[in-house]
């Protein structure tokens, strides 16, 4: 296995971040660069500023106990729905769903991703269709507070982050209760089952089972 690059992951026309995305080799290159190219895209897009740097398409529907900081895109068609918590550094795409009591900061989340009930989703960023079921967390932050780094088989990469969640390619599905570990990515069209402990690279069309075997996804 090696570690997966951008190109390998996403479709980035799914994306208002295809213009930091296309320069990255690997997507977590363009995790410290999510903030400022918020506060830079938001203006231009003619959506509404609800809040100070909030940007939101005319029909995005918010529920009212929804808390919502800035700097913060959110596409047109996306629904935030009851207690979620979207602290900044955030870019929304399309046709979103961010469920009761998730959690979101520094992230890009593709268009059609769902995040619809208990997650957290920090220093992340999730591909088109991409879905995380309820209760699944990425981790993003190392008990030694030491670099985060990607592994891959026997290849380590340092990505000289402190803070680095998850990485989902298109289509990737993960499923409840599962913890992904600071560092992990997980190919297009890739199946975690429930209750599932994931820590670095799953190939694209896989299926990784609770007890950390990998096999192939025949589609």
């Amino acid at each position: 296995m090696s570690i997966p690059k951008t190109t390998e992951l996403f479709d980035l026309s799914y994306t208002l971040a295809a213009p930091i995305l296309k320069n990255t080799e690997y997507p977590f290159e363009a995790l410290p660069k999510i903030k400022e190219f918020v506060r830079t895209i938001g203006p231009t897009l003619g959506y509404e500023e609800i809040a100070p740097e909030v940007w939101v398409a005319p029909d995005v529907k918010i529920a009212p106990t929804a808390v919502i900081e800035g700097p913060t895109v959110i596409g047109a068609g996306t629904e935030v729905r009851p207690g979620a918590f979207i602290r900044g550094s955030a870019l929304i795409g399309e046709g979103v769903v961010v469920g009761n009591s998730t959690e979101i900061k520094n992230a890009i989340i593709f268009d059609k991703v769902q995040i619809p009930h208990y997650n957290y989703v920090g220093d992340s960023i999730l591909g088109y269709r991409s879905h995380m079921g309820a209760g699944a967390i990425a981790s993003n932050f190392k008990l030694d507070h030491s670099n985060i780094s990607v592994r891959s088989g026997e290849e380590k990469y340092d990505t000289g982050l402190r803070k680095f969640g998850a990485i989902l390619g298109d289509f990737a599905e993960v499923g409840c209760n599962s913890v992904m570990c600071p560092g992990t990515i997980i190919g297009k069209e890739s199946i975690v089952y429930p209750l599932s402990r994931v820590r670095g690279v799953i190939p694209e069309r896989s299926i990784f089972d609770s007890d950390g075997k990998i096999r192939e996804r025949r589609l």
